[in-house]
């Protein structure tokens, strides 16, 4: 829908059907009883389009859509059944589940038989989509454009974040509104935050059988428009006011140099299988939209009953239309692919780098200039394709995530480092992960580097739980990952026991420590920052109550890790050895025979073939030369076994000194510290420690 003089254009995709109805309804009109049905009369290439006199900001309405009822060839056409518009920009009302929303017949348990069509109307059951002015005074907005390698990307959830976080007005909390207020970015500005990645923030709906345990979905991988903001996000109580919230949070985080990514949906739809509801696509032309057999059944690799079909020119354009909608009309920095390997399945459904909607993005003027970050899997066969996205894109990188975990707690929980994994996978995560993206010239920077995400443990949970907890969920505890790689320190849940959580905030700090000093582009979890707890869940995905929000009131050990997190973004931003563009060459840069990276043992030898082979090695110094880059070189060493141990720190060529700036054991960070090099340090078990290289004279 287009808003032209004097009215609206209207365009809707349906190759399959045999008339097409825009369907007008008068604001406050919930039950549909002021429908008025105008057909859309010009056909062209299975697009139905016309001019609607006096269509203008505020209109609702819905599609509807005859044609051939044959389930068996994927045809599932019932105008009975009221459909979105795709490109509808705003929607108002959500899912009424009952049987009028499906297009084939169901009982009041909402299961029925697909193959028969069902005759009742759905229009006071299903969201309407509203036309809004596109016109924001967006007063000389400029995006931040923060290279990758300054980033600090920080993954949160719109509502999470600011439910309860004081200074934020009550009205405002977990909204759009109370992610821009002075409070929020307060925090954010100082955690040293560049970019927060959101949540799917698209329209999106719950589930039935969610709806029908008395649950949402919360997170919103659920989507029911791919232009429209999620309405309930909004201070605002109307659809116009939505949109220009969102507009308002984008301008206002800009202005405090942060940028905006959205974690976008376009691998499924809120339809789920065959055996789902008619809301729009399905009823528009589902075996244009949809991934079929060649019994018209969904093919399913994201887990959610369906799979859109980006091998179809008119699929693959909504999506980037979508994506340049954001960009263009609402000023957002970039977006992150749910389950990227979806979008990218080819003629035999197996993934193909060269698929068209790749080579789109990537060649396209607008989109390829944004931030670009693929979840490089999904749950069909072959899924997992970490490091096999074409640049630009950037990774969600799961091998850095499971190799921090399988250091610094799942080898610790078996109390005997014979078990361990050695240092060598840690040492090549620290360093960019070359074996992954070194090829195609994509550099670190194609690595997001990250230990905890919305999916999972948070990084407080990966120290006090061994397994999920989540019974709240309805589903027996069969939801959620089995594969944490978490270590609960000898007791499951809060211990009481200030040893135990001793040794849990160190575990966090250390987490947080080798992520900040690690190359590539690292990804807080929301809330890590200061230990935030999901008490055990893995999988929180239905659960809007404590569970989720964040719980703001700090005691003291919070309180001093939120202090060590802002002191390690602040470390990484004054230290560009730690914020490389290119890979590391391992080769002299220096006149005095200094390698641009170094790697040392416990005793200050350079780490020997025997030494990375080792899997019971626990200690390994990582020497960055700055010298080449103008600046201070750094020492990280990192103390993975489980005693404390007497470590010589290395001399490389031209050292004379060195200056503890951190370390992990210390609950709050510390003034800095000169080292006498004659004599080893002693590390405390499963630490770490941040040296800068100094001159005494």
């Amino acid at each position: 829908m287009t808003l032209v003089e004097g009215g609206a254009e209207f365009c809707v995709f349906a190759d399959d059907a045999d008339s097409v109805d825009v369907c007008l309804f008068a604001i406050g009109d919930t039950t549909g009883a002021s429908e008025t049905r105008i057909p859309l009369m010009e056909r062209a290439h299975g697009h139905w389009f016309g001019f609607l006199p006096g269509v203008g900001p505020g209109q609702r309405y819905g599609l509807r859509v005859a044609g051939p009822w044959h389930p068996e060839n994927g045809q599932r056409h019932n105008p009975a059944k009221l459909l979105l518009d795709p490109y509808a920009r705003a929607i108002e009302g959500d899912v009424t589940w009952r049987p009028e929303v499906f297009g084939h017949r169901v009982g009041r348990t909402l299961v029925g038989d697909p193959s028969l069509p069902d005759d009742r109307d759905s229009a006071a059951y299903v969201p309407r989509g509203v036309v809004v002015d596109d016109r924001f005074d967006w007063e000389g907005d400029r995006p931040p454009q923060h290279p990758l390698t300054d980033s600090v990307v920080y993954e949160t959830h719109v509502r999470n974040l600011t439910r309860q976080l004081p200074g934020v007005p009550e009205k405002l909390r977990g909204t759009y509104a109370g992610l821009a207020h002075e409070a929020t970015i307060d925090h954010l500005t100082a955690l040293g935050v560049t970019a927060v990645e959101l949540l799917p923030v698209h329209a999106f709906t719950s589930e039935p059988a969610l709806v029908q345990r008395g649950l949402t979905n919360h997170w919103g991988y659920n989507t029911i428009g791919f232009f429209a903001p999620h309405a309930p996000y909004a201070a605002a109580s109307d659809p116009q006011g939505a949109m220009d919230e969102f507009k308002g949070m984008v301008k206002l985080l800009h202005r405090a140099g942060i940028e905006v990514i959205l974690d976008v949906v376009y691998n499924h739809t809120c339809e789920q299988g065959a055996d789902g509801a008619t809301l729009s696509w399905r009823g528009l032309d589902s075996r244009s939209y949809y991934r079929l057999d060649e019994r018209g059944r969904d093919i399913d690799v994201t887990g959610c009953g369906n799979t859109l079909d980006l091998r179809h020119p008119v699929v693959a354009r909504m999506v980037l239309d979508s994506l340049r909608y954001w960009v263009q009309e609402c000023h957002v920095d970039g977006f992150r692919f749910d389950l990227a390997v979806a979008l990218a399945r080819g003629r035999n459904d197996d993934y193909d780098i060269n698929h068209p909607f790749l080579v789109a993005l990537r060649t396209d003027p607008v989109l390829s200039r944004v931030k670009n970050i693929a979840e490089p899997w999904d749950v069909g066969l072959h899924g997992w394709r970490t490091g096999q996205f074409p640049p630009p894109f950037s990774e969600w990188n799961d091998r850095y995530r499971d190799a921090l975990r399988s250091f610094w707690l799942a080898d610790l929980g078996l109390g005997d480092p014979r078990h361990g994994h050695g240092v060598q996978d840690l040492a090549t995560r620290l360093a960019g992960s070359q074996d992954l993206f070194g090829h195609r010239d994509r550099g670190p920077i194609a690595s997001i580097n990250f230990f905890a995400a919305h999916d999972g443990f948070t990084g407080w949970d990966l120290t006090v739980y061994d397994v999920k907890h989540n019974g709240a969920n309805g589903e027996g505890n069969r939801d959620g990952s089995d594969h944490n790689l978490s270590w609960n320190h000898g007791v499951e849940g809060p211990s009481g026991d200030e040893g135990i959580e001793d040794a849990r905030r160190r575990s966090l700090r250390n987490l947080l420590g080798t992520l900040l000093t690690s190359t590539g582009v690292p990804m807080i979890n929301a809330g890590d920052e200061f230990g935030r707890t999901q008490h055990g869940s893995n999988n929180p995905y239905c659960q809007d109550n404590s569970i989720s929000w964040f719980d703001w009131e700090l005691e003291p050990w919070r309180a001093d890790l939120l202090e060590t997190s802002r002191f390690l973004t602040r470390l990484r931003r004054d230290y560009r050895v730690l914020r490389q563009r290119s890979f590391f060459s391992g080769r002299a840069v220096s006149d005095d025979g200094s390698e641009d990276i170094a790697w040392y043992d416990g005793d200050g030898r350079t780490m020997s073939r025997q030494a990375w082979g080792d899997p019971a090695s626990r200690t390994l110094s990582m020497y960055l030369d700055g010298a080449w880059l103008g600046e201070p070189s750094l020492l990280v060493t990192y103390h993975g076994g489980t005693e404390d141990t007497a470590v010589t720190l290395p001399r490389p060529p031209g050292l004379t000194a060195y200056a503890l700036l951190w370390d992990s054991a210390w609950p709050r960070p510390q003034e800095p510290s000169d080292i006498d090099l004659e004599v080893p340090v002693t590390m405390t078990a499963a630490s770490i420690r941040v040296y800068r290289a100094t001159d005494p004279t």
